[in-house]
């Protein structure tokens, strides 16, 4: 790869990073502590949904965001030709 390839690989990267972590900080803040007031209006499960995103909600939302990261990436690394080849391990 030219080093104008990698530097667009690792832009689209780095932009990539940038919005995931915009939105889990999104919900994490806003969710949890800038919103929360309104949000504890509404009950989930017993439980205020303010207190529920505070305390499940923003590591739910960041288990996923890890999910969209890997499925991004993997389309990122086929479209500049350095994806991952998956080996067969033999044992004797």
């Amino acid at each position: 790869m030219d080093d104008q390839r990698r530097q667009e690989y690792w832009r689209k990267n780095v932009r990539l990073m940038a919005v995931l972590l915009s939105i889990w900080a999104l919900v994490s803040f806003g969710a949890g502590i800038i919103f929360v007031e309104p949000l504890n209006e509404i009950t989930m499960a017993g439980f205020p949904l303010g207190f529920w995103f505070s305390q499940q909600g923003s590591i739910l939302v960041f288990v996923a965001l890890i999910a969209v990261y890997v499925w991004r990436m993997d389309k990122l690394d086929a479209e500049f030709g350095v994806e991952e080849v998956e080996q067969e391990v033999h044992h004797s």
